[in-house]
């Protein structure tokens, strides 16, 4: 065994923005480095994926700004603590509800059939009879190489 695995990594919204993020990925590499380990790796929930909820996540992931640098916050945290981008799972995390249940939900009203985006949905709720279905999209980043921690 020479990997941790993160589960979680996550902050309030009025936290973004105060170097939060960095700090607890920072504290993951620490936690690796006191225990021998050489890599982490994270399950990422893309934080700007919401405003692209069409695009694929298997494209999304490699978009870059003008600068070279990823384009999504989080995924910018990783890779300048020296993560790579790995594996997108376009189908990560099933949530399955009722049509009443997701408009208490999202606030959102479901007349017909269909595909439907909704507030801070990394990608559409499909809405078929009385059921909506959403598949939440995410990838994994690698942060190979952790330095031992000092003795």
């Amino acid at each position: 065994m020479n990997t941790l695995c993160a589960l979680a990594a996550e902050t309030l919204r009025d936290g973004r923005r105060r170097g939060l993020a960095h700090e607890l990925l920072g504290a993951m590499r620490e936690i690796a480095a006191r225990q021998g380990l050489k890599h982490l790796v994270a399950p990422v929930r893309p934080s700007a994926k919401d405003s692209y909820p069409l695009m694929p996540i298997e494209r999304y992931i490699h978009w870059r700004r003008p600068d070279g640098q990823l384009l999504d916050p989080w995924m910018r945290v990783h890779e300048r603590l020296g993560a790579r981008v790995s594996t997108p799972l376009p189908h990560s995390m099933l949530i399955t509800g009722t049509v009443p249940e997701w408009q208490s939900w999202t606030g959102l009203v479901f007349p017909d059939p269909g595909d439907y985006v909704f507030p801070e949905g990394l990608a559409t709720v499909r809405i078929d009879g009385d059921q909506g279905t959403y598949w939440e999209p995410n990838f994994w980043m690698i942060h190979p190489d952790i330095a031992p921690a000092a003795s």
